[in-house]
C-alpha cells in the first residue's frame, strides 16, 4: 500500500468516526427530547450547530472531503468515507430532516413541559 493509500485510508477512518459522532447526536436528540432531558438534548443541538456551520463555512462540503481529493482521483460519493454510496449521497437530507425533526419535538416537549 502507497504512502497515499494509507493517508487516504486514515482521513476516511477520521471523517467515518466524526460522521458517526454526529449521527449519533441527531440521532439521540429525539430521544432526549421524548424523556425530558432538554439539557442533554440542547448540548447534542449545539454541537449540531457548529458542525453545520462549519459545513456552511466551507461551501456544505466536510472539510475533510478536500483533504482527502488530495489523495485520489475517485469522487464517487464515499471516495473520502467508510460509508455506503448511496448513503453518503443522501446523507445531508436524511440527517437533516431527522435533525429538523429533532429541534420541533424538541420545541414542542418542551413547550408543553410542567412547570
Amino acid at each position: 500500500m502507497s504512502a497515499a493509500q494509507r493517508r487516504l485510508r486514515a482521513i476516511k477512518l477520521l471523517h467515518t468516526l466524526v460522521w458517526a459522532l454526529f449521527a449519533g447526536c441527531i440521532a439521540l436528540i429525539p430521544v432526549f427530547a421524548w424523556v425530558r432531558r432538554f439539557d442533554v438534548a440542547l448540548v447534542l443541538i449545539g454541537l449540531v450547530l457548529i458542525e453545520v456551520l462549519i459545513l456552511g463555512a466551507n461551501g456544505w462540503r466536510c472539510p475533510l472531503t478536500a483533504i482527502a481529493a488530495r489523495y485520489t482521483d475517485d469522487r464517487r460519493d464515499n471516495f473520502d468515507i467508510f460509508l455506503p454510496e448511496w448513503l453518503a449521497r443522501h446523507n445531508k437530507t436524511i440527517f437533516g430532516a431527522w435533525f429538523v425533526l429533532g429541534l420541533l419535538l424538541t420545541l414542542g416537549r418542551w413547550l408543553r413541559a410542567p412547570a
